[in-house]
């Protein structure tokens, strides 16, 4: 038994039992295995580089499309209410993930340095597969 197990003379169960045993040494044993509507898939990591869409398969028969990689991004000017078209040039920051930040994630809310400025993201583009973003000052 570990010290860090031992709280006065209680035995403390650990956080995770990757061991799949029991205290007693008994086998623990899922009652139930996963369903369909429980899957998942790893997430869609955009980040700054030529345009590749993913395509994935959705409950219910639909399609998502997932952006991998993005050049451009589509910028709203909130005092003229105008939209371009503008290249992304790095991500400054990513609030989402300190990593993230890191690597260039592009997720919904990170900050990106375009050619005209700032802008934060909007979108949410490893679901949508476009980035839309809103120009800060």
């Amino acid at each position: 038994m570990l010290p860090s197990q031992m709280k006065g003379s209680r035995l403390i169960k650990p956080i995770k039992n990757l061991t799949k045993r029991k205290a007693t040494g008994g086998r623990c044993k899922a009652y139930r295995g996963s369903r369909a509507y429980e899957k998942s898939r790893y997430a869609i990591e955009s980040v700054k580089g030529e345009n590749k869409i993913v395509k994935k398969n959705v409950r219910g028969g639909g399609l998502k499309m997932g952006l991998k990689s993005a050049k451009y991004a589509n910028i709203v000017d909130p005092s003229t209410k105008k939209t371009e078209k503008i290249m992304i040039l790095k991500v400054i920051k990513n609030p989402a993930n300190r990593d993230y930040e890191r690597r260039g994630v592009i997720t919904k809310g990170c900050i990106l340095e375009t050619e005209k400025g700032k802008a934060k993201v909007s979108s949410r583009p490893g679901q949508d597969g476009i980035v839309n973003a809103i120009f800060i000052k």
